[in-house]
């Protein structure tokens, strides 16, 4: 396992679908995970009212856990009655350098203070 932070910027840009949106977003992390990311987000629903989802696809370049290279992340999210759920995983087969093989999931938490906290579970 691998703990990780990261600070995030996220910019909209325009839909290109009707009733969605459309953010650029770009991560800069810090820990176990040491480097940045860049990825694009699509949105639909109505988040104010506790109901909507995403899709989101980031490439990051740096260090996980030790190893050199990049690897690409993709993120599933839905929001009903207020609840939330995420799906945060390693895209199979994305991987250069010394993180060519690499598998896993990754677990993310936001405390209180907006921090984003995030523990790879690499396979």
């Amino acid at each position: 396992m691998a703990n990780a932070t990261f600070e995030i910027e996220i910019t909209p840009i325009e839909a290109i679908l009707p009733t969605t949106g459309r953010f650029d977003f770009a991560k800069v992390w810090r820990g176990d995970a040491e480097g940045v990311s860049k990825g694009l987000m699509v949105s639909a629903g109505d988040p104010a009212n506790g109901t909507a989802g995403y899709v989101a696809m980031e490439v990051f370049e740096g260090r996980i856990d030790g190893r050199q290279g990049t690897v690409a992340f993709q993120q599933f999210g839905t929001m009903a009655g207020g609840a939330q759920e995420l799906r945060y995983e390693i895209v199979p087969g994305s991987g250069s350098g010394e993180l060519a093989d690499i598998t896993g999931v990754l677990n993310l938490e936001i405390d209180d203070d907006g921090v984003h906290h995030v523990v790879f579970e690499l396979r």
